[in-house]
């Protein structure tokens, strides 16, 4: 899942989207696996902001904020959603 523009620290870490969809990604996921799936584990596609061939630097990928001139790695909110969500209690 990415999103689109190179934009500043402040607003990279901001993604909405993402926590969008990764929530609701999980959610069927779960169901899936309370209807009898057998799933043993699920990640990221990409934890870091990475180079995409077709649109450079352009397209933000992953719950790791990159800033691309400093190279410092900062998480994005999905990342705190991510884990505030694995550290709740099990149902």
């Amino acid at each position: 899942m990415d999103q689109q523009c190179n934009i500043s620290n402040a607003h990279g870490v901001r993604d909405t989207v993402r926590i969008r969809y990764y929530r609701d990604y999980i959610t069927e996921l779960k169901k899936a696996i309370d209807d009898g799936a057998q799933v043993i584990g699920y990640f990221a596609w990409s934890l870091l902001d990475n180079f995409e061939w077709r649109l450079g630097y352009t397209a933000r990928f992953g719950i790791g904020y990159v800033d691309y001139k400093s190279l410092k790695r900062y998480p994005k909110d999905s990342a705190l959603w991510f884990k505030n969500m694995l550290s709740q209690e099990k149902r």
